[in-house]
């Protein structure tokens, strides 16, 4: 059968794959921490449950419209509460995840040849959406011992007639990192300079750590709105990754393109989960901040254990729950008779001598590298992280 170059060239998600296999080992009785989760290992708080459970009961099951007033003024109130930036109904999309929301941005923006800035350590599949759209990514390194934030001038060095957009994810998956005030402005102000688009993808936003608060690229001057996409949903804040719920706002035009591509694609979300999200965003939220403080007593202890490990270089993460440990030091080395020279010879040695899932880094950009999700429990990852050390250190 002859398969279209579009699908042949789909790299498979790392992550996705990583959680198969370590489910594989586990069916076969063998005892796997696993540490790639890209999801809160906790249940989706009982009032919104129980409110997507009356929609069912009421009869609320038929497809969704487009147009959904209670939901599009809450994401708009939402939005306004957390950046200062007022959207109307008619300017937010609502999608099936975050995830298809990002792909709507990218066919709705990009023509082929059309170049996209990415920062590298990046999520696995800004480079393939780029890709299906018929773009070329472009990407601008970062560094460990930086943080992880973009240098400004390798950014402008990025820049050539075909750039059309930057995209930026803060805080970030896979390294958790949250960019400062400055990095915030002087990305936004190369977007205005060079007449760019930003793809702000801020679905960590409720997650971050050390008394810092989240701080939007929306916020970042006059006209940011006018020229960026903001991209959320409900998944990480209210741990509702399975109820496929994800928004854009941005301009009308724009908006209105990606709703007729979805309509032709997916159509809406599924009704009762709509009305899940009205009350995750308009309900009670002391369930965000006990999830959120859980989350950083985990990262205080996982990021404290692997500072001590000779065998890696960590960069404190700030938001999200993720940590991104560079294994450059025991790179070319030989464990068990296994030679270690990248990410994806780590991830399988630690897999099949350690007992550990973790992320390899390579499908982020990131070859020496590895992602680590503390969206499971202390006692994993105290067990999980006693493993690796025995294992590399």
């Amino acid at each position: 059968m002859r398969l279209s170059t579009r699908a042949t060239n789909v790299s498979p998600s790392a992550t996705l794959a990583i959680s198969r296999k370590a489910k594989e080992l586990r069916s076969k009785g063998i005892d796997v921490i696993g540490f790639g989760a890209g999801e809160p290992d906790f249940d989706t708080p009982a009032h919104i449950a129980a409110a997507a459970a009356l929609a069912v009961t009421s009869g609320d099951t038929r497809y969704a419209p487009s147009k959904l007033p209670e939901l599009h003024s809450a994401v708009c109130e939402a939005v306004r509460e957390a950046t200062g930036v007022s959207y109307t109904p008619k300017q937010v999309l609502v999608s099936c995840g975050a995830k298809h929301t990002l792909y709507n941005v990218m066919q709705a923006l990009i023509d082929p040849g059309d170049e996209v800035i990415l920062f590298a350590p990046y999520w696995v599949t800004y480079p393939e959406q780029v890709a299906l759209a018929g773009g070329r990514p472009v990407i601008v390194e970062t560094s460990v011992e930086d943080d992880f934030a973009p240098d400004l001038e390798a950014v402008r060095a990025a820049i050539t007639g075909r750039t059309r957009a930057i995209i930026v994810n803060s805080p970030s998956n896979p390294c958790g990192s949250v960019y400062g005030e400055s990095v915030l402005e002087g990305l936004a102000a190369i977007a205005v300079e060079h007449d760019l688009m930003v793809v702000s993808d801020e679905i960590y936003d409720r997650l971050t750590y050390d008394g810092r608060p989240h701080r939007s690229i929306l916020e970042c001057g006059a006209g940011m709105a006018e020229r960026t996409v903001y991209v959320n949903g409900p998944s990480k804040t209210y741990a509702m990754t399975g109820w496929r719920l994800g928004w854009a706002l941005g301009p009308e035009p724009l908006i209105s393109a990606m709703a007729d591509l979805q309509d032709h694609c997916t159509s809406n979300p599924a009704s009762f989960a709509i009305a899940g999200c009205v009350e995750a965003l308009t309900g009670p939220q002391d369930c965000v901040e006990a999830m959120r403080a859980e989350f950083e007593q985990r990262r205080d202890f996982m990021y404290g254990r692997l500072s001590s490990m000779s065998c890696c270089r960590v960069s404190k993460p700030r938001g999200a729950f993720y940590a991104l440990p560079d294994f450059s030091p025991i790179m070319g080395t030989t464990r068990a008779g296994v030679t270690i020279q990248d990410s994806m010879d780590l991830a399988g040695f630690l897999l099949e001598h350690a007992g550990v899932a973790l992320v390899p880094g390579t499908p982020f950009g990131a070859p020496t590298s590895a992602r680590l999700s503390f969206a499971t429990s202390m006692a994993h990852i105290e067990e999980g992280l006693d493993r690796i050390e025995r294992a590399l250190c």
